[in-house]
């Protein structure tokens, strides 16, 4: 490899490396959202008897988020996370329904 494609690839590096200390900032941020997001989830389900969907749909966005912050922390991909990219969408609820019906029979 010649000098000046070495060049490049260190200055690609050392700004990754920036990229890369920014986001190391920004999931610390996004860990404390996704906190309060489960303990407010937690307090509506024990005083309402069920989560918001609203909170649910976000908390699966964060979560994802964080994911693709680590991803590009660690070399998976060359994609920075947003505001860089799109905001990931939330996936549909994994929770299981209870059927009544089964329940009191």
């Amino acid at each position: 490899m010649n000098n000046s494609n070495q060049a490049i690839d260190r200055e690609s590096l050392v700004l990754r490396v920036v990229w890369m200390l920014v986001f190391f900032f920004v999931w610390q941020l996004a860990e404390l959202v996704l906190l309060g997001i489960v303990v407010v989830q937690l307090i509506l389900k024990l005083s309402k008897g069920h989560p918001s969907s609203d909170l649910m749909a976000f908390g699966d966005s964060v979560s994802q988020y964080i994911a693709q912050i680590g991803r590009f922390g660690t070399f998976n991909t060359e994609q920075k996370p947003w505001p860089l990219a799109d905001w990931p969408k939330p996936r549909p609820a994994e929770v299981e329904m209870v059927d009544l019906a089964k329940k009191f029979h």
